[in-house]
């Protein structure tokens, strides 16, 4: 049995995991990530890799972070949430700090793989996952092996247009399915719903504080799996814009299966019943043509961790 290690690098920890060949966590470490970012987070990173392998003897070294990354998978060509990281070649510092070899890889990639090798992928040659989380993150296997596009950056479905002058996206573009199709979506389909209809309101709202600022996801969530009709309405709708890119992407790649991750998918049916009718529906020659089927994930948390270790392997 060998040993590969891989990091997840989020906003608020760096957790590290020991997985094994079949995919398994063996142990993990964690650490808070360091608010200034740049080289106290290298440091963070090795310090978690150390920890781990003072018990384990380990082969390589993935690290999975949010933002672009070059196609060589070594140097973080931009990342919208972690100071002083950009454009720096990260792996050639790592290297130097753990004493193995690093392997840098996008968190929506490194989730895609996780699944596709030891999850609700796995039983699919050509498939997407998409991370329906505070945004929409996505991954793209074709024929067994991970796309990244030329530069590294390919797959990003969640910044393709879907509103001409939408909603404004944090990437600059405005109208992209993030903008409808994710967990910070779903929160504006709620709030809209309360401000078109109040009276009907009352019982989402009294979840959390009473006003539409302290509605959060999980509130919604709840609501839904109680049949609140606000709360079912929104998930509705983000469903119906998940599976109109859903049937964009038929159109493109012709997958044979999309996993959702990501936080909102813990809705199950509620979101994934929507989102199944409505790809079903905008698929183009609809009826005669083979359809993908929509699952859920099934590592949670975990993928981006076992995907990147697993990564870091080839």
């Amino acid at each position: 049995m060998s040993f590969a290690l891989g990091i997840d690098v989020g906003g608020t920890k760096v957790l590290g995991g020991v997985v094994d060949d079949n995919g398994s966590i063996v142990k993990t470490a964690r650490r808070d990530t360091p608010r200034e970012g740049g080289a106290a987070l290298t440091k963070t990173i090795a310090d978690v890799a150390h920890d781990l392998m003072n018990e384990y003897e380990v082969d390589a070294v993935g690290v999975s972070a949010a933002g672009f990354i070059s196609s060589d998978r070594k140097t973080m060509l931009a990342t919208p949430n972690i100071a002083g990281w950009n454009g720096i070649r990260l792996t050639d510092q790592l290297e130097e700090l753990i004493g193995r070899k690093v392997v840098l890889e996008n968190d929506a990639n490194s989730a895609a793989w996780g699944e596709k090798r030891f999850g609700a992928g796995k039983n699919f040659d050509t498939v997407i996952m998409l991370t329906v989380g505070t945004g929409l993150g996505g991954g793209l296997i074709v024929n067994n092996e991970l796309y990244r596009g030329a530069y590294g950056i390919g797959a990003e479905f969640g910044h393709t247009r879907a509103v001409p002058e939408g909603h404004l996206c944090g990437c600059g573009i405005r109208g992209c399915f993030e903008q409808y199709a994710s967990g910070n979506a779903l929160l504006r389909h709620a709030r809209e719903a309360i401000h078109a209809a109040p009276d009907i309101a009352k019982n989402l709202l009294a979840r959390g504080d009473g006003t539409i600022e302290g509605l959060t996801g999980r509130h919604i969530t709840s609501a839904a799996h109680d049949g609140d009709t606000v709360a079912i309405a929104a998930f509705n709708t983000t469903g119906q814009w998940l599976g109109a890119l859903c049937a964009s992407l038929v159109a493109s790649l012709d997958p044979e299966a999309f996993v959702i991750g990501g936080g909102v998918v813990d809705a199950g049916d509620i979101l994934l019943t929507p989102t199944r009718d409505s790809m079903n529906r905008l698929i183009p020659f609809t009826g005669k043509r083979p359809a993908p089927v929509i699952v859920p994930a099934t590592l949670g948390n975990d993928a981006g961790l076992v995907g990147v270790a697993d990564l870091a392997r080839l």
